[in-house]
């Protein structure tokens, strides 16, 4: 079920609250981490997602219409937001407001700016960190065919995707990519993505900010089953009940 999310400009009914006054339980995750198979599965009332909220703030901010965007855009647009607001998505959050329901998911946040924004100003939030591999995010992006993945590519030469995976992924790694009979083209606008995301979001900060901390539960989404995960988030929601 979804709950509206009124931005800090939009009127709002009087039984809805701001967010650093009520509990909210927030999904913290890369693309390609199984957020979306999660929020499925767990069928908890939930905000509109990081896309919407990114789409209907900060892209009217610049001019622009998440439309005529690729992702590489949007990565562009979304750092210059976080570079004049560094909370990024978790400042707009704790700008609006919503009404009471718990558990209220909202997916997500990325990198420790955002997480550690979040922990300072919305003290009634807990959050769950979906963990993957580089190279299994990668190969679960070549794997939903969503069309938001889109991306331009310049070349689909093997030196410019072996270029692109440094940092990414081990020489190993890339082979392994190599031999999933996948068109290079594809494969690389797909690690352009997991290339681009690293960039601007370091997968393990969320971890540095909230390792130890009560709030927080970290899953490991390449061992657990979607079964196991939902039962570990149920259990954590409970206890905070």
């Amino acid at each position: 079920m979804g709950y509206t999310l009124y931005l800090p400009s939009e009127p709002a009914p009087p039984q809805a609250k701001p967010l650093p006054e009520m509990p909210l339980l927030i999904l913290v995750g890369l693309t390609g981490v199984g957020k979306t198979s999660l929020i499925q599965e767990l069928r908890y009332p939930t905000l509109p997602d990081r896309r919407e909220l990114v789409d209907r703030y900060v892209f009217p901010l610049y001019g622009h219409t998440p439309e005529a965007l690729d992702r590489s855009q949007r990565f562009a647009l979304t750092r210059r937001f976080r570079q004049e607001h560094p909370g990024g998505v978790a400042e707009i959050l704790a700008q609006s407001r919503a009404v009471p329901a718990w558990p209220l998911l909202f997916d997500g946040l990325r990198g420790a700016d955002e997480v550690r924004y979040a922990l300072e100003h919305l003290p009634h939030t807990y959050f769950v960190v979906l963990e993957a591999r580089d190279l299994t995010r990668l190969s679960r992006l070549l794997g939903r065919g969503d069309a938001f993945d889109r991306v331009q590519i310049d070349s689909s030469d093997l030196a410019t995707l072996h270029a692109l995976a440094q940092g990414v992924l081990s020489e190993a790694e890339l082979q392994e990519a190599l031999g999933w009979n996948v068109p290079i083209q594809e494969l690389m606008a797909k690690l352009k993505i997991v290339a681009e995301e690293r960039k601007n979001y370091d997968p393990v900060g969320a971890r540095r900010v909230l390792e130890g901390n009560p709030r927080a539960l970290f899953l490991d989404t390449e061992t657990l089953r979607i079964e196991e995960e939902v039962a570990a988030i149920r259990a954590f929601v409970e206890q905070h009940a």
